[in-house]
């Protein structure tokens, strides 16, 4: 919770008691990431809501909803339910090597050494030997190249292929290149990251 001018932490009722916020805006977990989310009286609640396998606790009735992508919601959760478009802050074109196969992951080693063998699988179907660069905060297993640069969204231009997860950023960032995207989605606790990659490959049969 970001006050005027720090940072403030504990548990949400004190965060909330210190800071009085007159709105107050969720990301994504409608009753908070393990059911903890309670709202004072007075205080305008808005949820930016996505895709979600489920959910702990009771979700919190908010004056706005506004979903990023399609999502199942809880009943009553809003009388005002929306669509928001998210936008991408302006950020300069990176120059990638013309056949590079790009895997971006900011996971743990043994993700990224999953999406390295299955972008090989990839190529192996394809008869081809890309240069695979994995885009992460850390080095990968192997002696696959690396670099470590965000936002990471200006190198889907370039590259051959996207090898990636099936995260909510990557998936919407990679829909002008979507025909390029290969996706290996992960188990996660509630982000529902198989649903979301067999939707986006029904868009790339359309």
């Amino acid at each position: 919770m970001v006050g005027p001018h720090r940072v403030v932490r504990g548990p949400i009722d004190d965060v909330l008691r210190e800071l009085r916020p007159s709105t107050l805006v969720v990301d994504v977990f409608p009753a908070g990431i393990g059911g903890e989310l309670t709202v004072p009286d007075r205080v305008r609640t808005v949820l930016l809501a996505r895709l979600l396998r489920g959910y702990a606790g009771r979700p919190v009735r908010f004056d706005q909803v506004w979903t990023v992508e399609e999502a199942t919601l809880p009943p009553g959760i809003s009388g005002d339910v929306a669509r928001l478009e998210l936008v991408d802050p302006p950020a300069p074109s990176l120059p990638i090597a013309a056949g590079t196969w790009l895997i971006p992951h900011a996971g743990p080693a043994s993700e990224t050494a999953e999406l390295i063998a299955y972008a090989r699988e990839c190529a192996g179907l394809e008869d081809r030997e890309p240069r695979l660069l994995v885009a992460s905060p850390h080095p990968p297993p192997g002696d696959v190249d690396h670099i470590d640069v965000y936002p990471v969204w200006p190198l889907f231009a370039g590259a051959e292929r996207v090898i990636s997860a099936a995260g909510f950023n990557v998936v919407r960032q990679m829909r002008p290149w979507r025909s390029k995207h290969r996706m290996l989605p992960f188990a996660r606790r509630w982000d529902d990251q198989f649903t979301r990659a067999a939707r986006a490959r029904r868009e790339i049969q359309r």
